[in-house]
């Protein structure tokens, strides 16, 4: 994981207050995690990282998009991405990640990798039903779309009238009906 180097952020040398990360996330940095459910990737991440005397604030901000392809039709769309993660990072005895929201990292640590953070942030603002718009609005003119419409129960069919039907199922109908 030497790649994710970059997103290491040594706090022993940052003095107490207020600091500011930025990273441009891509298809690469999910490569590093062996997860290719996207497409294409164009994420910005703005870190504050708040350095408290006796423990850490960080605050996440995800903006961008990912290319995605729809459950629906299999058709490749760009899924906004717009979400928050709050983390507070404390000193302890050993090393405990049970809470989301808090960290707990020895007392002779002098820097944190926010990768996993990142990833999990992502992740998690992907829907878990990834529908195209163009299908909620009904624009998308695709040929898997065309043909589910084709191929789906219409009124048409539900409803057979009394002539398409055979009149011997009529006659068992009178044996329902007789008591």
């Amino acid at each position: 994981m030497k790649a994710l180097k970059s997103y290491t952020i040594p706090f022993v040398g940052l003095k107490v207050g207020e600091h500011h990360f930025d990273y441009q996330i891509d298809n690469t940095f999910f490569q590093h995690f062996e997860y290719d459910e996207f497409n294409a990737v164009d994420v910005k991440i703005d870190l504050k990282f708040e350095k408290k005397t006796t423990f850490l604030e960080l605050h996440f901000s995800a903006k961008g998009t990912v290319n995605v392809n729809c459950d629906i039709t299999n058709e490749p769309y760009d899924q906004t991405i717009d979400d928050h993660l709050n983390l507070v990072v404390k000193f302890g005895d050993e090393y405990n990640d049970d809470n989301e929201a808090i960290l707990i990292v020895p007392h002779g640590e002098y820097e944190i990798n926010v990768a996993q953070y990142i990833y999990e942030l992502i992740i998690l603002s992907v829907p878990i039903k990834r529908v195209h718009p163009g299908i909620e609005d009904g624009t998308l003119q695709s040929e898997i779309f065309s043909k589910l419409e084709e191929l789906s129960p219409n009124e048409d069919n539900k409803t057979k009238s009394s002539e398409d039907i055979d009149p011997r199922w009529n006659n068992l109908k009178k044996l329902l009906t007789d008591k």
